[in-house]
């Protein structure tokens, strides 16, 4: 799976009824939102700085996960509109580390409101996003991607 920003990875759903999609960010992706957003910490953007923090290498903007997340919801939920979201970055996540972004959803639908866990994990499982999202379903955009 290929989405619009040309990153690369794997969508599938696990058998408790979430998805999971497996991607991998480069620096070059950490340099471009770093530019779109303005947020120039060399902590992101300057290896030979960050290789000197306690971090060992460039990290990315906690944001920039969350457009993995958001992206995941708009692929599976069509038309669904973000209510709201609580998010943690307990973790880095390293430029060219594999991630998993994991959603699963907390009850069925009420009210075509449906409430989501997201996570991402590094390869050793660490969390370096963990956080819940409100989302309010579009019944219409829904029923036709499925057709």
């Amino acid at each position: 799976m290929r989405d619009d920003n040309g990153h690369h990875g794997q969508a599938h759903e696990q058998e408790i009824g979430g998805i999971e999609y497996e991607q991998v960010l480069e620096q070059a992706h950490f340099d471009r939102f770093a530019a779109l957003s303005g947020d120039h910490n060399p902590i992101h953007v300057d290896p030979d700085f960050a290789a000197g923090t306690r971090f060992g290498a460039t990290v990315s903007h906690g944001m920039l996960l969350f457009t993995a997340v958001r992206g995941l919801i708009a692929h599976n939920y069509p038309g669904a509109e973000l209510e709201s979201q609580d998010l943690m970055f307990p973790n880095p996540a390293f430029a060219d580390e594999p991630l998993t972004v994991h959603l699963d959803i907390v009850a069925p639908p009420a009210d075509d409101r449906l409430e989501l866990i997201t996570r991402v994990e590094n390869a050793s499982g660490q969390a370096c996003l963990e956080g819940r999202c409100r989302l309010k379903l579009n019944r219409d955009a829904n029923q036709e991607a499925r057709r």
